[in-house]
């Protein structure tokens, strides 16, 4: 995890979920000159969440859940965000 905005991605889904798992990868280099890539080196990430709060959730509720979390961070501060959130024991 690097820069400040991947902090702030951690800080907000640990509060929000109190994770038993959580990694904020930052893609952006692997994107360097895409759509998308607005040159701050924070455009792009994967978040991989395990917690209890997944538990009994969809797919789609899971990623809703996490946008939800993430205030205007999704879709307005970073072009892409791949999630990967399971309950624990998945």
């Amino acid at each position: 995890m690097t820069g400040t905005l991947a902090a702030e991605i951690e800080r907000l889904l640990n509060a929000a979920f109190a994770p038993t798992r959580l990694a904020v990868i930052n893609d952006s280099a692997r994107h360097h000159g895409h759509a998308g890539d607005d040159g701050s080196g924070e455009s792009h990430f994967t978040v991989e969440i395990e917690s209890a709060a997944f538990a009994g959730k969809s797919r789609l509720e899971r990623q809703r859940m996490i946008n939800r979390a993430l205030g205007d961070i999704p879709g307005q501060r970073v072009h892409a965000l791949a999630i990967r959130a399971q309950a624990p024991g998945e």
